[in-house]
């Protein structure tokens, strides 16, 4: 049975005119879509004293801290010490810019349906389908203001060892040309985030990690990694596409690796579909490997009854450095210009000292060369990577400095050379630096080159700088941007 949840956003939603940045007119083809968060809590949304995280079940171990910081911004961050799920949730936007990052307006997705988690840095990932017609992302059916709820669990998918009470639908948000906004309930990433989400093939193709508890029953396991959702059915038993194990893989010695947390290994964040075919990347936490996968078999998308026994892969010639490991990178976002040519985002290790001599984060460009993947080069030129910058209003102490890429967006312009749209990553001394306000960036590449030596002579230049309390989370084209108005991709 399907379940629909439909709000022609620009007609009929009540929506906040603080909130509404300007009167939303629809989307039109060929300009950009930026996913935005404010932060709306005040002193009163967290007290000094108070038990974090609120509602930990009799089932669960619960921390005995509790809140050092009241929920005023930015020093409401400082709580992520005592409570390492601490977040609150917060209202989306999704900006249309032009591709020079001119802002025409804003739709102020309404909070009664959806949420996402300030300040869940890997959420808010936004896709346009492969037939350009329409947006997704995914986020929380939850109130604004609510404490945790990035870390709690679905209602259908519940893990008593979880400290974090209450349960939580995340849920996938299907977006048209006129702003009209279709929701689909799911009951995967218990525990943790939903990142990412796809239409193709008649379903939605979603990315997130999944568990807050002690354990690993098997509904938790299931609920993470690549899932597949049928638009508008009632949310039920997640369906898992494929799973990744480092057991996969040999060590040193020619022997399979020992297997890691289950399901961990599956901790994917970057999302997209090229020929017909999954990609996904991971790049966080200290299980599996920080990397780029293909999901499933070439040219071919999965369904519901293929799914369960897709398989996942490295990439040929891609990192396959353990994710603990020192030297492991930190991929994100992931744009293939053309069947020979990958562009994957690193965002960085969010180490301050590392910032600024790191190799590999910014926008790393990869040539596939006889049946293996080569990387040419990392632009970095113009990113500024460890030098703070300030923002009005914002404690200068605690001034962010770009540490990276996460979401991209990419355009192959016709003339031999791409445009790629990246939102950036930060370091900062904030309590979370999920909470920095960062920037939206863009930089052209020769498409054909492999030559590192031109790569510094391809400047980022910074389009948008997020302002006091706001953080930028995903970027795309807009619905109604036909292959041919973004350029051909193969």
């Amino acid at each position: 049975m399907r379940k629909l949840n439909i709000c022609l956003a620009a007609l009929t939603c009540a929506i906040s005119p603080l909130l509404a940045q300007s009167t939303f007119s629809g989307f039109l083809p060929g300009n950009l879509v930026l996913s935005r968060s404010v932060y709306m809590g005040d002193a009163t949304t967290v007290t000094v004293g108070q038990k974090l995280p609120p509602n930990c079940p009799a089932t669960a171990t619960c921390p005995t801290a509790t809140a050092t910081s009241t929920g005023a911004f930015p020093n409401v961050w400082n709580n992520n010490t005592v409570d390492g799920s601490f977040g609150v949730t917060s209202p989306i936007f999704l900006d249309q810019l032009t591709t020079e990052g001119t802002r025409i307006n804003s739709l102020a997705v309404p909070t009664t349906m959806l949420v996402t988690s300030f300040s869940s840095k890997s959420e808010l990932g936004l896709h346009l389908s492969p037939d350009g017609t329409v947006v997704t992302f995914m986020g929380y059916v939850a109130p604004v203001n609510t404490l945790d709820v990035s870390n709690s669990n679905t209602p259908g998918v519940v893990d008593p060892t979880n400290p974090v009470g209450g349960s939580f639908y995340r849920a996938i948000a299907q977006v048209y040309e006129s702003g009209a906004i279709q929701i689909t309930n799911t009951n995967a990433y218990s525990g943790n985030n939903g990142r990412a989400a796809i239409l193709a093939n008649g379903y939605y193709y979603t990315t997130g990690n999944n568990n807050n508890g002690a354990g690993t029953p098997a509904n938790i396991v299931n609920s993470t990694g690549v899932e597949i959702v049928l638009p508008g059915a009632t949310a039920g038993t997640p369906v898992q596409v494929g799973m990744f194990s480092i057991a996969q893989l040999t060590d040193p010695s020619g022997a399979p690796y020992a297997p890691d947390k289950a399901g961990k290994d599956n901790n994917f964040r970057g999302l997209t579909i090229f020929d017909n075919t999954i990609y996904v990347t991971k790049g966080s936490g200290s299980n599996g490997v920080n990397t780029v996968y293909q999901v499933g078999y070439a040219g071919s998308l999965p369904t519901l009854a293929t799914a369960p026994a897709a398989p996942i892969s490295i990439l040929p010639g891609l990192p396959t450095t353990l994710a603990k490991n020192a030297d492991a990178t930190n991929p994100f976002g992931i744009w293939f210009a053309n069947s020979t040519t990958l562009y994957v985002a690193d965002e960085g290790d969010g180490t301050a000292a590392n910032a600024a001599k790191s190799m590999f984060a910014g926008l790393q460009k990869w040539s596939l060369v006889d049946g293996t993947w080569q990387l040419d080069y990392v632009l970095q030129n113009g990113l500024n990577l460890g030098q703070p910058y300030s923002v009005p209003n914002y404690p200068a102490t605690l001034n962010p400095a770009t540490d990276g890429l996460r979401n991209i967006a990419g355009r192959n312009n016709g003339d031999g050379t791409v445009t790629i749209w990246a939102v950036t990553s930060t370091i900062s001394a904030s309590g979370d630096q999920g909470a920095d306000p960062n920037k939206l960036v863009a930089v052209n590449d020769i498409l054909d080159n492999t030559d590192p030596a031109i790569a510094p002579l391809e400047p980022f230049t910074t389009l948008v700088t997020a302002g006091y309390a706001e953080v930028l989370r995903g970027v795309s084209f807009t619905p109604g941007t036909l292959p041919r108005h973004r350029g051909a991709g193969r």
